[in-house]
């Protein structure tokens, strides 16, 4: 009995010392994460600025747990900003337009490693819009006596809203840039839901837009379809690529990745009008990279 009464209180000695040792390694774990710089991502500014407060709330909860490291993120007021935060080392990741993305990557080495899909497929398209208002129903018509036209794009550092119909405008000859053009006027909103209601209310003859955005604007009821129509659609534009600093290793893309292949909360998925994510890669930006080449973008 005595042998046994000793073993007994040397398995306790072991139970209480595995559990200290096990609180311990919690306890550190945790400070660990606390202590960590946080993981920032920029996000840009795809609609109006608060449209996704949301869902990038419930992104971050998400790549914080799958990461095991705080995770901060910011939309910033305008695309170029983005670039600019990557470019010098202020976010860990970005989410950026196919165009802010082929330019950050030339300026400071940025990875795409992720981007959403639309309906099961990574592209999207440039849309040019007009008023159901107005006659013409094709862009042809539309540049018919341009010099009485009004026309908008959204950012200038946007790929749909900006670079892709002003290299179509371009080759048909009646746009160079906002001061030498052909038509009566030519504005940028800054983003893509002001160009829609710019054309909605009237406020420009056409403009040009995100399909993806378009889309989502039409479904939430921020804009209405039938004051609405599509005169012209560009070829597939790959989708918007979420890219890292260059210094990221391996294993955080790997755990970035599975984190955003395994989304399924809907709030975070409508934010950006995808039915999931896939992976990405620098290769899938190169027909973005020669269309900005071959508008001078990636020289300046």
């Amino acid at each position: 009995m005595k042998k046994l009464g000793i073993v007994l209180i040397v398995l306790f000695v072991s139970i209480l010392a595995a559990c200290g040792s096990n609180q311990q390694n919690d306890d550190q774990a945790s400070e660990d994460k606390k202590e960590r710089k946080p993981f920032t991502i920029g996000v840009i500014p795809v609609q109006t600025e608060g449209e996704i407060d949301e869902a990038m709330t419930k992104l971050q909860g998400e790549l914080s747990n799958k990461l095991d490291r705080d995770v901060e993120i910011t939309t910033f007021p305008d695309y170029n900003g983005v670039v600019e935060a990557m470019n010098y080392n202020q976010i860990d990741m970005a989410f950026f337009g196919p165009l802010t993305y082929v330019i950050a990557h030339e300026k400071s080495g940025a990875k795409a490693i992720v981007t959403q899909l639309i309906d099961g497929e990574p592209f999207y398209h440039s849309y040019i819009i007009t008023n159901t208002d107005n006659e013409w129903d094709t862009l042809d018509a539309f540049l018919e006596q341009s010099d009485s036209k009004t026309f908008a794009f959204g950012d200038p550092n946007s790929t749909s809203g900006s670079l892709i119909p002003s290299i179509e405008l371009q080759d048909r000859g009646v746009f160079e840039d906002q001061d030498k053009n052909s038509f009566e006027s030519v504005k940028y909103t800054g983003s893509h839901d002001a160009t829609a209601l710019s054309v909605q209310n009237n406020q420009v003859d056409a403009g040009a837009i995100d399909s993806a955005i378009y889309d989502q604007l039409l479904e939430s009821g921020k804009i209405d379809g039938d004051k609405l129509k599509v005169i012209w659609e560009s070829e597939k534009l790959f989708q918007y690529p979420w890219a890292v600093t260059k210094e990221t290793d391996d294993e955080t893309i790997d755990k970035l990745q599975n984190a955003f292949l395994s989304i399924e909360d809907e709030s975070i998925l409508n934010a950006f009008g995808a039915s999931s994510f896939t992976k990405a890669s620098n290769e899938d930006y190169e027909s973005i990279r020669q269309a900005a080449d071959k508008q001078g973008l990636l020289s300046e």
